[in-house]
């Protein structure tokens, strides 16, 4: 099947075997925002752009990379005229404020939301510029897979021959085949994803306790085998993500 602009980051992901494309691409995803909200492009100092950020505001993980990433005129831009706009709405939020008891009943029922301070700062709290623009993204890269799993067939001996996913996007592809797929098709999707998953699964256990096994004298001038960075693979095949990556500077 003949690349289209859409299809390349995905092929580029399976391409690079790594444990997982969909952490791949998570990266270079999450790498690109940063470089969009701080680089050299300074979309910082468009007032349309900041009136985004101002609006979402950025989770603790990404504030915590953007202050990794450099850029102090940048962040402290970012900062000046999200706090203007958080001041603003707290202040709102106090002066509609009532106090009150949540009943018991409500609680067990679920029909109260709680304070509403408490739901206004959860809110905040969970929104974030950086984690939006990737969830949006990545939807349509699911979309993107799905249809070249369906459409090309050079594209289904790369993920059969691949490491598989780790656990968080293995979970996502289950649920995406159940949403787009028929049951004749999931039914040879999954019979192609169980057995990659299980087999990747148990590669990855072999190397984490060959790792522990090279500690042992009597190992000492054995082959490293596959095991020289099986913790960081091991974790990322569970929870996603790199977790050996150092933090991610500006490009000066």
């Amino acid at each position: 099947m003949k690349e289209q602009l859409y299809t390349i980051p995905l092929n580029d992901a399976v391409n690079a075997n790594d444990e997982c494309p969909f952490c791949f691409i998570e990266r270079n995803i999450e790498q690109d925002m940063i470089d969009f909200v701080l680089g050299s492009a300074a979309s910082y100092m468009e007032a349309d752009i900041r009136e985004e950020t101002d609006k979402a505001g950025f989770c603790r993980t990404h504030f915590q990379k953007m202050f990794d990433y450099g850029n102090t005129l940048g962040n402290a831009w970012i900062l000046k005229t999200h706090y203007k706009r958080m001041i603003g709405e707290m202040k709102k939020e106090f002066s509609s404020f009532k106090p009150g008891k949540i009943s018991l009943k409500d609680k067990l029922r679920k029909t109260a939301e709680g304070n509403s301070i408490g739901v206004w700062t959860a809110k905040k709290t969970e929104s974030c510029y950086i984690c939006n623009g990737y969830r949006d993204t990545y939807e349509r890269y699911l979309d993107t897979f799905f249809y070249l799993y369906e459409h090309d067939s050079e594209f289904v001996a790369k993920v059969k021959n691949g490491k598989g996913f780790c656990l968080p996007h293995f979970g996502d592809l289950c649920n995406g085949a159940s949403e787009r797929m028929t049951e004749k098709e999931q039914k040879d999707f999954f019979a192609m994803l169980f057995p990659l998953m299980e087999s990747n699964m148990e590669r990855l256990f072999e190397d984490v306790a060959w790792m522990v096994e090279k500690f042992d004298y009597v190992n000492k001038d054995a082959d490293w085998k596959n095991s020289r960075d099986a913790i960081q693979r091991g974790m990322q095949k569970l929870k996603g993500g790199y977790p050996a990556d150092g933090p991610y500077k500006l490009n000066k």
